[in-house]
């Protein structure tokens, strides 16, 4: 399994950003999806999930509720976060992982699933 994320860069606070993460190696519509920061000095802590059909079953922080939009697009094997009303705290390197298995819905991944490599959204007030 391959995720390449994309879409990070300089925005000042209230901007927006829209990253992607494009998946390939397995059947994607399969698998739930999850977007994932971790700030300097701090640990890594998970942002948004979406399950494998992304029909409406998703899952926010608490600091992004109602801000960020997370989203997929199964034909385009592609996962979406859809950041408005950025703050400086939100300044952070951001993963896209993908469950190795198949659940209805969880926000539990770690080192056991896969992984692509961030995309840094440096927010600046």
């Amino acid at each position: 399994v391959q995720l390449q994320a994309s879409g990070g860069g300089l925005v000042q606070a209230g901007g927006s950003l829209r990253l992607s993460c494009a998946a390939s190696g397995r059947t994607f519509s399969r698998y739930n999806m999850g977007w994932f920061r971790q700030a300097p000095g701090k640990e890594r802590e998970v942002v948004a999930v979406i399950n494998w059909s992304g029909g409406g079953s998703t899952y926010y922080a608490d600091s992004v509720k109602g801000r960020f939009t997370i989203s997929r697009d199964n034909a385009k094997n592609t996962v979406f976060l859809q950041m408005n009303s950025l703050r400086p705290e939100d300044t952070a390197v951001y993963y896209c992982a993908q469950k190795a298995g198949m659940y209805s819905m969880t926000t539990s991944f770690d080192e056991s699933d896969y992984w692509g490599r961030g995309t840094l959204v440096t927010v600046s007030s």
